[in-house]
């Protein structure tokens, strides 16, 4: 499906999993639409749909299901207007955006009013859209606050209602219930007030609290059950009117209810809307803390930047930087935009994108990456990514795409939701009905309290929380590990995996081969036998030719010159250096040149068996050093599979190597399986050997040759220094370049799906219990009936529990920490050959 066939919105209205079944439902019936997921704790919904669909149609219907998209305004500046045609090309070009509803362009102020889906779209992006039509346009102001903002302003207002309602509450529940704590309330109630007057002043009270903070639970609650789809708010409200009504009748008509039954509940339906206030004021600040990941990522984007402008350096939004722009960068400054250093030298903090700790030294030619901070250094550079383009921008896109996912785990809950609030209201019908035929006297009084206390207790909250929170809060901080979900069903996939299937070029190893020995015979100085080898090398691209180069370059040795270079076909080189001739081969080439080994044969043959690639020197007819080069494993990788064998994981290793080499290595880090002299293309098969025995496979990699593989695995894992096409293909993205982020992302997967499974039991174990306690299944026994005051404190506490379980992800640490390894020294092995 194509990008331009999804869109990601907000949702308000919803507070219960009921609420996300019907926004499904309603959205799924727009002809068109081929997929609608919702996300409760995001309030968020993702639609996939064809090409005739319009963006109207969804917000149509989800307004007559009640649940309003929520909408925001933006004014744009736009330049280069000069007729009644040029507004009509830029309102052409921004209403065909993706999330824009309407768009209005002034041409006497030159600018634009967009009115867009909130989360489908940003301020920038619009603009965008009439830049590319040939109309520069910037933000001028965004009327709507930001969703972290909307979410603190409702936050405050439960508050607000909260207290109120409370405030209001104390005297009835004080009235009603004091009197059982404190003789004197008794006497003044009825020595002072009478019964009259009490029941009036509870009436009164309890009236303002339903009818001001409690309104918004009937506001929603009334139309759904009129619609037959009743939600969270209709068993509020149907509870709360239950026990207000029957007060009432108490209070102005007791002839029509017998003698015994003469209670009020005034109290009850009071106390109720207190503490489901309280509760979803507690729900709304935990919600907000779950998209923490998201505000940090965010946070990091910097708002300003100094960039070049005919001839000056002036002060500009990063929404005017364009690609090309050269930026300027001061000591501690943020970088802006992605680029390429063409001038300066720093050293940038790039811990909040790769989670590596050690600042990395940036020179001219270096790329940066914009929400990184710089250094003590100046730096200028060339912006090649702006806007949502940017490393970051694609991080945050990632990040909110996985965290609106719904994970396979889900479509059990969405089943239980659908009939849920119907089901509890059936139950509470037959809670009454049953007390008023079975219950002792009065059984009118049990039958209104346990069937309140049902419908007030339930909590398809919890049930709707469950799973998202735990997916935003895991996936959040998995971010700030460095692990990227590209899926988010590969959260719950991973942890389900059993063997990790690894490429070692570039996986396990650094990528590219580097000189690690250089044994020289006796008579022989090393540098000068590196200088004279390197020298003849300098004219070879093979990769092993360029490590030879590399190591004489780090050791800082002149190389002198070169005559009469001659390449042999499949044995090796020879060539003229300083008079001297230098051959340099495998052993094949120095025995057909009739060039005695010595001891360097043994030396060579150990260096073979350690899974390196031997090769030998002669200078004039005699051996004077055999050569060692190999893709060095990379400093984690040893550690990595370690970690990976203690989450019970088995590690298999896919190579094109000949199987000795694979052998020794796999016996140096411990793997469990090699699959050897696999060709590029030959990865799939490899991967399907192995997950013969229906074990669920991860497959690791980097490279173009890896996409395939990447798709065919149940969880494909990228390195985030691979290509962009593996990155593209991946499940799973990991900012840094080692196994370390494969451990991590293991790990938070395993803790997120248990935190899953935690808020799961405890949602549905929490209605199974306490629904027949509330209906009074235990009053035959032991005599206990439960209050709908304490069935409304269990349901506003169910949720919050469920939330503050999600935010421990929180604070989960990374299972192994990122360090910077230093860059391999290449003349680490270098030693002399013993004397004969």
């Amino acid at each position: 499906m194509e990008d331009t066939n999804k869109i990601s919105f907000q949702v308000e209205g919803m507070t219960c999993a009921s609420c996300v079944g019907r926004v499904e439902k309603a959205l799924a019936k727009v002809p068109g639409v081929e997929e609608a997921a919702v996300n409760l704790a995001a309030e968020t919904a993702n639609v996939k749909f064809g090409e005739n669909v319009d963006t109207g149609e969804l917000i149509a219907a989800l307004e007559n299901a009640g649940y309003p998209a929520t909408t925001q305004e933006v004014t744009l500046e736009i330049e280069s207007m000069t007729c009644a045609s040029c507004v009509g090309r830029v309102e052409k070009a921004l209403k065909a955006g993706t999330g824009v509803l309407e768009a209005s362009v002034n041409l006497a102020t030159e600018t634009a009013t967009v009115r867009y889906l909130a989360g489908a779209t940003t301020p920038a992006d619009i603009a965008a859209l009439s830049t590319a039509a040939g109309y520069p346009a910037k933000v001028k102001s965004a009327e709507a606050s930001d969703k972290a903002a909307r979410k603190e302003a409702e936050a405050k207002k439960l508050w607000m209602l909260t207290i109120i309602a409370a405030v209001l509450t104390a005297p009835v529940l004080t009235l009603e219930m004091g009197s059982y704590l404190f003789s004197g309330i008794a006497s003044f109630k009825a020595d002072v007030l009478g019964e009259q007057a009490n029941r009036l002043i509870q009436f009164v009270l309890t009236t303002i609290v339903l009818a001001g903070p409690g309104l918004r639970f009937f506001v929603k609650g009334v139309p759904a059950l009129l619609k037959a789809s009743p939600d969270m708010n209709s068993l509020v409200a149907l509870g709360t009117s239950a026990a207000w009504i029957y007060s009432v009748i108490v209070t102005f008509a007791p002839g029509l209810l017998p003698e015994q039954a003469q209670n009020i509940y005034f109290e009850a339906a009071a106390v109720i809307v207190t503490l489901i206030l309280l509760g979803r004021y507690l729900e709304a600040r935990a919600k907000g803390r779950t998209g923490e990941a998201i505000r940090k990522l965010v946070g990091l984007q910097a708002k300003t930047a100094r960039v070049e402008r005919d001839g000056e350096v002036v002060e500009a939004p990063i929404e005017d930087i364009h690609v090309g722009d050269i930026v300027h960068v001061r000591p501690g400054e943020k970088i802006a935009v992605d680029g390429e250093v063409i001038a300066g030298s720093s050293y940038v903090d790039e811990s909040m994108i790769t989670g590596e700790p050690v600042p990395v030294e940036k020179t001219e030619g270096a790329t940066v990456v914009a929400g990184t901070v710089n250094g003590t250094g100046a730096i200028r550079f060339r912006a090649t990514k702006v806007g949502a383009d940017t490393m970051l921008a694609q991080i945050i896109k990632m990040v909110e795409e996985a965290q609106g996912a719904k994970l396979p785990i889900q479509a059990l809950v969405d089943k239980i939701t659908a009939w849920f609030v119907p089901a509890v209201m059936g139950a509470a019908a037959l809670t009454v009905l049953v007390w008023l035929i079975f219950g002792p006297d009065p059984a009118l009084t049990f039958a209104l309290v346990a069937g309140v206390s049902v419908l007030i207790i339930a909590c398809p909250c919890a049930m709707g929380l469950a799973t998202p929170t735990s997916i935003m809060v895991g996936t959040g901080r998995a971010a700030e590990m460095g692990v990227l979900f590209r899926k988010g069903d590969a959260l719950q996939t991973l942890q389900e995996v059993e063997v990790v299937a690894l490429d070692k070029t570039g996986t396990l190893t650094q990528g590219r081969p580097e000189l690690t020995d250089l044994v020289v015979a006796q008579g022989f100085e090393r540098d000068a036998v590196l200088a004279s080898v390197a020298a003849v090398e300098t004219s070879s691209e093979h990769p092993i030719a360029q490590a030879i180069v590399r190591a004489a370059e780090q050791a800082g040795l002149n190389l002198p010159a070169v005559e009469d270079f001659d390449s042999v076909t499949g044995f090796g080189v020879r060539a003229r250096v300083d008079g001297k001739t230098v051959l340099i081969g495998a052993d094949r080439f120095m025995q057909q040149q009739g060039i005695d080994l010595g001891a360097l044969a043994a030396q060579g043959e150990s260096l073979g068996q350690d899974g390196k690639s031997p090769l030998y020197a002669a200078i004039d007819g005699r051996i004077a050093a055999v050569i060692a080069v190999a893709d060095p494993i990379k400093e984690a990788t040893p550690q990595a599979i370690r970690a990976l064998h203690d989450l019970g994981l088995k590690v298999a290793m896919i190579t094109g190597d000949n199987k000795a080499t694979a052998q020794v290595i796999a016996k140096r880090l411990g793997i469990d399986h090699v699959v050897a002299e696999v060709l590029p293309e030959g990865k799939v098969e490899a991967l399907e050997t192995l997950r013969s025995g229906g074990q669920k496979i991860a497959f690791v990699g980097d490279g173009i040759n890896d996409a395939p593989a990447l798709a065919v695995a149940d969880v494909g894992i990228a390195i985030g220094t691979g290509t962009d096409v593996a990155i593209e293909t991946a499940d799973v993205v990991l900012m840094s370049g080692d196994l370390i982020g494969v451990v991590n992302a293991f790990d938070i997967s395993q803790k997120t799906m248990r935190n899953i499974r935690q808020n799961l039991f405890w949602a549905f174990g929490y209605n199974t219990v306490l629904i027949p306690v509330a209906a009074g299944v235990l009053y035959p026994f032991f005599g206990i009936m439960l209050s709908p005051m304490l069935s409304a404190f269990a349901m506003a506490m169910s949720s919050v529990f469920v939330l503050t379980n999600a935010l421990r992800l929180r604070w989960v640490k990374p299972a192994i920490r990122e360090t910077r390894r230093a860059a391999p020294a290449a003349a680490a092995g270098f030693q002399t050959a013993p004397a004969e």
